[in-house]
C-alpha cells in the first residue's frame, strides 16, 4: 500500500512540496487555507461572492499531472497586467469563479478544474465556511483580515502577534479530518506561519484531528522571517508559536535548512523589508533535520503581481527527498 502523505498550507510554500512529492509513488493530499483576502482574492470574495481560490489554484498547478496540457497549466497561472478591474486577476481565479456560476456551487468547481488538469492528488478546502482572520498584536491592536496581516501597517510589523482567530468560527471539511486521520505523515509549512499554517489550525477541530492523528508530523521551518508575522523570530520561536496552537511536543520532526548562503545583494533586499534569515537555534534537538534544501533560483514578482512574494524558496525536489526519507 502507498504510504499517505497530506500537506497542510497553502501559499508557494506548499505549492513547492507538492511540486516534488507528486513525482514519488504515495498518495498525497493537501489541505488548503480558505482565509485568504489580498489581491485577486479579495475581487473573489468581495465581487464575486466567493471563498478565495488563489492558494487552490496554485496546489492544483503543482500537482497537475505531466500529461495536462501545457497550455492550460499556463492559462491558469497567467496573471492580466493590463484592463481596468482585471489587472492582477489570474485566468485560474476568473475560471473558477465562471465554473461555479455554471454548476452553482464552488465545490462541484473545484472538483471539475481538478479533473480538466488531471490532478495527481486530492486537493481539500480545510473548510467552505466564509471566515476571516483576526490577529491581536503584543500592544493589544487587533486586525480583521488575512491581507492586513500579511502586509501590516508599519507600526505593527516589528510587534509579535500574541492571538490568532478566526470569524466567524469555521468547521472543518470532512474530507479534510479523514485524511488527517488515515494519513502517515502530516506536513505543516514552509509559508507564513499565521496566514498560510496556523490560520488552518484555528479551524474548528481541526487542531485535534492533528494531535489524534496516528501519522508523523514534520514543520518546515521558514527560511526566512517576515515583516508582521514574524519579525525576528528564530526556529525554536517558530515552533513553539505553532506548537502553541497545535499542543507541546506535538512535532515529530523540523526540517532545517543548512545552506544559509545566498548573495548579499539579495539578503540587502530582504532588509529593506526588515526580514532576515531564520537563525537556527534549535541546537543538538534530536527531532531537528538538517538538509541542504534550499533553490539556487532567484524568483522575482510578475510584473501585474502587487503582492510581496519570497524571493528566497526552498528547492522541489531536494525538499521532496528529504521529506521521504523520513518516511
Amino acid at each position: 500500500m502507498r504510504p499517505k502523505i497530506v500537506v497542510i498550507g497553502g501559499g508557494t510554500g506548499t505549492y513547492t512540496v507538492l511540486q516534488g512529492l507528486k513525482h514519488y509513488p504515495v498518495d498525497l493530499s493537501v489541505i488548503v487555507s480558505m482565509t485568504d483576502s489580498g489581491g485577486s482574492n479579495r475581487v473573489i470574495r468581495d465581487e464575486f461572492g466567493l471563498l478565495p481560490t488563489s492558494d487552490l489554484r496554485q496546489c492544483m498547478v503543482a500537482l497537475a499531472s505531466d500529461e495536462s496540457d501545457e497550455i492550460m497549466r499556463n492559462l491558469f497561472t497567467y496573471r492580466y497586467s493590463q484592463g481596468i478591474g482585471i489587472q492582477g486577476m489570474t485566468f485560474g481565479n476568473l475560471f473558477m469563479a465562471a465554473l461555479t456560476d455554471i454548476y452553482g456551487s464552488q465545490e462541484k468547481a473545484i472538483k471539475k478544474t481538478c479533473e480538466m488538469l488531471r490532478v495527481s492528488g486530492n486537493i481539500i478546502p480545510v473548510t467552505y465556511d466564509n471566515s476571516h482572520l483576526v490577529a491581536r498584536y503584543e500592544n493589544g491592536v487587533q486586525v480583521l483580515g488575512e491581507h492586513a496581516i500579511d502586509e501590516p501597517r508599519e507600526e505593527l510589523g516589528k510587534l509579535k502577534i500574541v492571538e490568532l482567530e478566526i470569524i466567524p468560527q469555521a468547521s472543518a471539511n470532512p474530507e479534510a479530518t479523514k485524511a488527517i486521520k488515515e494519513a502517515d505523515l502530516i506536513i505543516l509549512g514552509p509559508g507564513d506561519l499565521y496566514t498560510s499554517i496556523i490560520c488552518n489550525l484555528i479551524v474548528n477541530d481541526m487542531a485535534s484531528h492533528i494531535r489524534d492523528a496516528k501519522a508523523g508530523k514534520v514543520y518546515i521551518v521558514n527560511l526566512m522571517t517576515k515583516f508582521g508575522q514574524t519579525h525576528g523570530v528564530s526556529a525554536k520561536d517558530h515552533i513553539n508559536e505553532l506548537e502553541k496552537y497545535l499542543g507541546d511536543g506535538e512535532m515529530d520532526y523540523y526540517l532545517v535548512d543548512k545552506t544559509k548562503k545566498y548573495p548579499k545583494t539579495l539578503i540587502k533586499r530582504y532588509q529593506e523589508e526588515h526580514a532576515s534569515l531564520v537563525k537556527d537555534d534549535l541546537g543538538k534537538n534530536a527531532k531537528a533535520i538538517r538538509k541542504n534544501i534550499s533553490s539556487d533560483v532567484i524568483y522575482e514578482n510578475h510584473k501585474s503581481d502587487k503582492l510581496k512574494r519570497s524571493l528566497i524558496r526552498h528547492d522541489s525536489k531536494k525538499l521532496a527527498k528529504a521529506i521521504i526519507e523520513l518516511l
